[in-house]
C-alpha cells in the first residue's frame, strides 16, 4: 500500500472482504508559489476547508466509478464499462434511462483486480454506506460517486406526480442497491447530516434539504395546511413529506451556505434576525 505523506491523514474508512474504501484528507496545502493563490489557500486553511480524496484498495475485487472521477491507480487492475449497473442489451437500456431521467452517466468504468484506485481529489464532502442484501436507497441525483462492483445503480420512479413536478428532484431519482459499499457525494459534512428512523411515521421539511431515505419510504409533496387560507395564515406552502417504516437522511445546514452564497439573501438573513424565506426548494 502506498504511504501517506505526514499532511494526509484518514478520516474515514470502510471495508467488506476484499473491497476497502477511505477518505483522505489533507491537513493543509502550503506549496504554491503563486501569492494570489497562497492567499486564497490561506483563508481556505483559517476557515477549516480540507482537500480531500478517496482511495479505494482492491483484492481480487471490483469498483465502481463515476465517469471521469479516476485520478490514478497503481496494481494488476482491468477497466471496462458498465451500463446501469449490469452488462448486456438490458443493462445499456438501462443505462441509457438513466443518463436521460436523472442526468448522470451511461457507462460507468468498472475496475477489476488487485491494486489501488484514487479518484480525483475534492474539496467536498462523502457518505460512506454499507448496503446490505436486498437493501435499496433512493438517493438525490449527481450524489453517487463510486461503489463496490456488487452494488447496482439504476433509477427510481417518484410514486406519485406531485413528488416529481413539485419536490425538486425531477420525476426520476437514483437507486443504488446491495450489497456492497457505496460512496456518496454530500452537499454538507457528513457530521451535518442527520437521519430519521421513521416506523409507520411521517416527517415532513420546508426546503429541499433530504439528501436520501431507504426504499420503503414513501416520498411526496403536501400542501402544510388544509385550505388556502390556512396555509396563507400559517406562512408555509408545500412541504416534502416521507412517510411508512425506514429511515431519511437530511442536510439542515445546506440551506444555509446556499444562502451564503448569495449577498442578497445573506443580507436578507442578516435583517431578519437570523431567518430567511429564500431556503431551497
Amino acid at each position: 500500500m502506498t504511504n501517506l505523506g505526514k499532511n494526509t491523514k484518514v478520516i474515514e474508512q470502510a471495508d467488506h472482504g476484499g473491497f476497502k474504501i477511505e477518505v483522505i484528507e489533507y491537513s493543509s496545502l502550503e506549496g504554491s508559489r503563486d501569492i494570489a493563490v497562497s492567499q486564497a489557500l490561506f483563508f481556505a486553511n483559517q476557515a477549516g476547508i480540507r482537500l480531500k480524496m478517496v482511495r479505494i484498495t482492491l483484492v481480487e475485487s471490483e469498483a465502481i466509478l463515476e465517469a471521469g472521477s479516476l485520478y490514478m491507480l497503481k496494481g494488476r487492475i482491468d477497466i471496462t464499462s458498465k451500463a446501469g449497473g449490469k452488462g448486456g442489451i438490458g443493462g445499456l437500456a438501462k443505462g441509457i434511462a438513466t443518463r436521460v431521467l436523472t442526468n448522470e452517466t451511461v457507462f460507468r468504468p468498472a475496475y477489476k483486480g488487485t491494486g489501488e484506485i484514487y479518484l480525483e481529489p475534492s474539496f467536498g464532502h462523502f457518505l460512506l454506506y454499507r448496503l446490505e442484501a436486498k437493501q435499496s436507497l433512493i438517493v438525490d441525483k449527481g450524489m453517487f460517486y463510486c461503489c463496490e462492483g456488487s452494488v447496482n445503480v439504476s433509477v427510481a420512479m417518484q410514486s406519485n406526480l406531485s413528488a416529481g413536478v413539485l419536490g425538486g428532484e425531477g420525476l426520476f431519482q437514483t437507486k443504488v442497491a446491495g450489497p456492497g459499499i457505496c460512496v456518496l457525494a454530500s452537499p454538507v459534512p457528513s457530521s451535518e447530516v442527520i437521519f430519521y428512523d421513521l416506523n409507520d411515521e411521517k416527517l415532513q421539511v420546508d426546503g429541499n434539504f433530504a439528501l436520501m431515505r431507504t426504499e420503503g419510504i414513501r416520498f411526496s409533496v403536501q400542501k402544510s395546511t388544509k385550505g388556502i387560507i390556512g396555509s396563507m395564515t400559517s406562512g408555509e406552502g408545500l412541504l416534502q413529506t416521507f412517510e411508512g417504516t425506514g429511515r431519511v437522511w437530511v442536510a439542515p445546514t445546506q440551506a444555509v451556505y446556499d444562502q451564503i452564497r448569495d449577498p442578497l439573501a445573506l443580507a436578507r438573513m442578516a435583517r431578519s434576525g437570523g431567518t430567511s424565506n429564500t431556503a431551497v426548494r
